[in-house]
């Protein structure tokens, strides 16, 4: 049995810098062994099928190949579709009501401590607003992510530090929830 995955690469193609064409991408992936390969946007997300069942080893060595390949590191994230779909239907804020531009998502390879974000009061950002989720973070910025003063705060190194972080608009979140069959137990 297979499982379809989105790997979400952080800081590529921005500004020219760590370019990954995604025609090259898609080679990277189909030559570890994956199938069913697709990117969409240049931002670096790409759906895939694969037998393997840990996405973290998936992202491990997806990191290692684009390496090798590339000559850079590029920070991987691997999430099944069953995952994304958790996300999207957890979100505390009304994404139906809101342009994608408004709310975002950013995805963490592991759980950071509440506490990481105790020093940043959220009052002083309204109307912007986080939530926490499960390895997410939600973040409503009204005037978009990159306006915003409290998306600055939450990617400080004491709240990021050590962990691997990626951020997508509300607009790619669902577009790869649909991708990944949104853990309708659609297999490949």
């Amino acid at each position: 049995m297979t499982n379809t995955y989105a790997a979400l690469l952080r800081g590529i193609n921005v500004g020219g810098y760590k370019k990954v064409p995604m025609a090259e991408l898609r080679s990277v992936l189909e030559g570890l062994g994956h199938g069913d390969v697709r990117t969409y946007l240049q931002s670096g997300n790409a759906v895939f099928s694969s037998t393997k069942k840990d996405p973290a080893a998936l992202a491990r060595e997806l990191e290692k190949a684009i390496e090798a390949h590339f000559g850079f590191r590029v920070a991987c994230l691997v999430v099944d579709g069953a995952y994304l779909r958790a996300v999207a239907e957890a979100c505390p804020f009304p994404a139906a009501e809101l342009e994608g531009k408004q709310l975002h998502a950013t995805f963490f390879s592991e759980q950071p401590a509440a506490d990481r974000f105790a020093a940043i009061d959220q009052s002083a950002y309204l109307p912007e607003e986080y939530r926490l989720g499960d390895r997410v973070l939600y973040l409503y910025a009204p005037d978009g992510l990159g306006r915003s003063k409290l998306a600055e705060a939450l990617a400080k190194p004491a709240v990021t530090k050590g962990v691997d972080a990626t951020t997508r608009n509300w607009n790619t979140v669902a577009k790869l929830v649909e991708l990944t069959g949104g853990g309708t137990g659609k297999t490949t």
